[in-house]
């Protein structure tokens, strides 16, 4: 019988409130944060222990990337192969781990930006300190496995890290509504600092930056915020700002060259060729002409990007220009974030510590007690051995005098004797003292022969004395916290010893780079653009040599200063300010630049209808009217504003803007306007309020309900005709009338 549907109600917001709660969780918990413990993220964690569980070791071949992927996809971790072939590649990449966990074979990317190769192509395997200090002792219980996706194979909750991974190698992650950004440290320092906090458990972040001064970026680079560390390391939230390394060479004649060897961190990957276009950048807009020559002459042996520069070139200010204009200086964001007892949160690198020292002794506990069972076992059996090789004779006579296996271990542990058959009077007697274990009966039957040479029983003695001192020792370290921590710290320097490098960026106080930019010699110039939007400066004498080429092809014709800003007014009610020491200055004949490149006025949204120069406009009154008929005037003032793309008037719905234009302030000075109808009304731009530029205006002309304002014409002093359904229109001989008015029809 089919069970009957039940239909569940529920209040949807309810429903979408839970669902997307649990999938904010999802993503935090298990895809983009790292864990504290291991300073690892899930899929990285995974990938390791595939590469552990595939037997792929420093010490053996490299194996396709492909299958490393493929079976952590199909095992641990179903979202996708890319993500985790970009997880591997990054764990592969020295320029962006300051302690690589994965040994990559192939094209893995470079520092410049270029992709790896695909994973087909490439090979890897696990490093060595992957091994001995990240996937170490997964075999003694140190840490939970839990059921993978399909809960067809099992997974460790959390890698044994035995080094403080988290700020080793720090992190980077988007999840919902968070982000971490962790920067990488230095080896050796983050294990005295580790050591440090063990010996004294009071110790304060400032007593800790002793040993851990800053973070140690694998690009190098210079720390220039040094006084801003202890805040940041005591909150985890910041920003360090960082500088590349730059030195200065001696060229011929005199010149010098600037050699940036080392780059601030967040240039890795496209920006550095951003940098590059912000240097050509710089020299195209005449910001700088001390730059002879750009190269980048970057290998596998490090950076080098050259600037050739002029002779008598001022070194302190050119470098002060680079950290100000271009990322030559940046800023690292600081947020340390990691998944903590099962949730996110922000810490300081004492916080940090704190967990991953816990985490040490936690692992160092389950191992240990693991240990010390498998001893206790082994001295057990031990014991056994050695008793029974004492009473060999009698445990020969037992076996040869019973049935099965049963029977005689029946009399080993329990003395009991009535289905064994013996030789020798007195042997029962001694067979009903037996007492052995059941792993001590099992160890005895399972004995071989050769065990009862008399070295072999040395052997097992000297075996067993060794297992009497492992437990003691054992017992040790699990009863005083104090021997723990010295074996923890023991094994730290190990490590500390054998993969500690030296810290690659420099920390310092370092002066705000002050630029004094030179000041532009102000000159009058002529703006010239054409109908395709491109536009140029050129020098006022060019423009008089060629006049009517200018004025033939141009749509626009602009005398200004060098000095000034463009204000570009457009049918969409934006106003676009260029400046123009942006547009390019040159020759008559040079094409120019679409003033699209320049702002963002967007050509396929918006149409000019009136542009100028600021300085034209200052003490200046503007005429706006709109699609509707709304008019008013506006303050060329109002226009004098610091943003690129600003409202210049304000529209409603469906309008458009009809008209900009600068009145000339003149008493005969009016306005016409027309529609679609033929009506048209003529009266004194005088009679249009002064408004601001947020203002909608006032109405201009009664507009018939199926009629539209059409065109909008000023008049000055000159005459002016227009052609309206095959008629002359005189528009200056059109009777003054009043604003708001019906019109008359022509």
């Amino acid at each position: 019988m089919q069970q009957k549907e039940q239909v569940i109600r529920t209040e949807y917001s309810e429903v979408m409130q839970k669902s997307y709660i649990d999938y904010a969780m999802s993503v935090i918990i298990a895809r983009a944060l790292p864990d504290v413990r291991d300073g690892l993220k899930p899929v990285q964690r995974r990938t390791l222990y595939d590469m552990h569980e595939l037997g792929i070791k420093y010490d053996k071949p490299y194996r396709k990337c492909a299958r490393i992927v493929g079976d952590t996809m199909g095992k641990y971790h179903p979202h996708g192969d890319s993500s985790i072939y970009e997880a591997l590649v990054v764990l592969a990449q020295e320029f962006k781990k300051g302690l690589p966990l994965v040994d990559g074979h192939g094209n893995f990317g470079s520092i410049e930006g270029d992709g790896a190769a695909a994973m087909r192509y490439t090979e890897a395997r696990l490093q060595k300190i992957t091994q001995e200090a990240y996937l170490a002792d997964l075999d003694k219980d140190v840490v939970d496995f839990v059921p993978n996706f399909d809960e067809t194979e099992k997974e460790p909750s959390v890698l044994p890290v035995r080094v403080p991974n988290l700020l080793i190698n720090g992190a980077e992650g988007i999840a919902v509504g968070m982000a971490t950004s962790i920067p990488p440290h230095n080896f050796s320092e983050v294990i005295d600092g580790v050591k440090a906090y063990m010996n004294h458990p009071d110790i304060t972040t400032k007593e800790l930056m002793n040993y851990i001064k800053g973070p140690d970026f694998p690009t190098g680079g210079i720390v220039v915020n040094q006084d801003d560390l202890l805040k940041i390391y005591e909150t985890g939230i910041g920003k360090i700002k960082i500088r590349g390394k730059v030195e200065v060479e001696q060229a011929k004649g005199g010149k010098q060259r600037l050699v940036i060897t080392e780059i601030p961190y967040t240039m890795v990957g496209a920006n550095i060729g951003k940098f590059l276009m912000d240097v050509y950048h710089l020299v195209e807009t005449k910001k700088t002409g001390d730059i002879v020559d750009i190269s980048n002459q970057s290998s596998k042996e490090g950076i080098r990007i050259v600037l050739e520069l002029k002779k008598g070139t001022d070194i302190e200010n050119f470098c002060n220009m680079l950290y100000k204009k271009t990322r030559l200086e940046d800023t690292f964001g600081v947020n340390m974030l990691a998944v903590a007892d099962g949730r996110p949160e922000t810490m300081g690198i004492l916080s940090i510590i704190q967990h991953h020292v816990n985490f040490q002794y936690e692992l160092a506990t389950r191992k240990y007690k693991t240990l010390l069972a498998k001893e206790l076992e082994k001295k057990e059996i031990q014991e056994g051995l050695i008793q029974a090789c004492d009473v060999i004779d009698l445990i020969i006579e037992i076996l040869r005098g019973a049935k099965n296996i049963k029977d005689a271990k029946d009399c080993l542990i329990n003395g009991n004797t009535e289905k064994i058959k013996f030789r020798y009077k007195g042997s029962e007697a001694d067979a009903k003292q037996l007492c052995f274990t059941e792993r001590q009966a099992s160890a005895i039957l399972e004995m071989r022969l050769y065990k009862l040479i008399g070295l072999e029983i040395e052997a097992l003695r000297k075996e067993h004395k060794t297992t009497l001192s492992n437990i003691a020792n054992y017992e040790e370290i699990l009863g005083n916290r104090a021997a723990m921590a010295k074996v923890i710290i023991k094994e730290l320097t190990k490590f500390q010893k054998e993969y500690g490098t030296s810290r690659k960026t420099q920390i310092e106080n370092a002066k705000e780079a002050v630029y004094e930019e030179k000041k532009m010699e102000e000159m009058p110039v002529v703006v010239l653009m054409d109908r395709f939007g491109y536009a140029k400066t050129i020098d006022v004498s060019a423009f008089e040599r060629n006049r009517e080429a200018a004025e033939g092809e141009s749509k626009y014709i602009i005398p200004c200063m060098n000095t000034d800003k463009l204000c570009v007014f457009t049918d969409k009610g934006q106003l676009h300010t260029i400046k123009i020491q942006d547009l390019p200055y040159g020759k008559f004949r040079d094409k120019g630049t679409p003033i699209d490149n320049v702002s963002k006025y967007d050509s396929s949204q918006e149409q000019i209808i009136y542009i100028n120069c600021l300085g034209n406009l200052l003490g200046r009154h503007l005429l706006f009217v709109n699609s509707e008929g709304m008019l008013k005037t506006v303050e060329g003032e109002e226009f004098d504003v610091s943003k690129r793309t600003t409202a210049s008037t304000k529209l409603n719905e469906g309008e458009r803007l009809l008209m900009v234009q600068m009145l000339e302030n003149t008493e005969g000075e009016s306005v016409v306007l027309q529609t679609e109808k033929g009506m048209f009304l003529r009266f004194l731009s005088s009679s249009i309020p002064i408004k601001k530029k947020g203002a909608i205006g006032v109405r201009g002309m009664k507009i018939a309900p199926k009629d539209r304002l059409k065109e909008v014409f000023l008049l000055g002093d000159e005459e002016k005709t227009i052609t309206e359904n095959d008629r002359q229109v005189m528009l200056h001989k059109l009777k003054i009338a009043s604003r708001d008015g019906k019109g008359v029809k022509k």
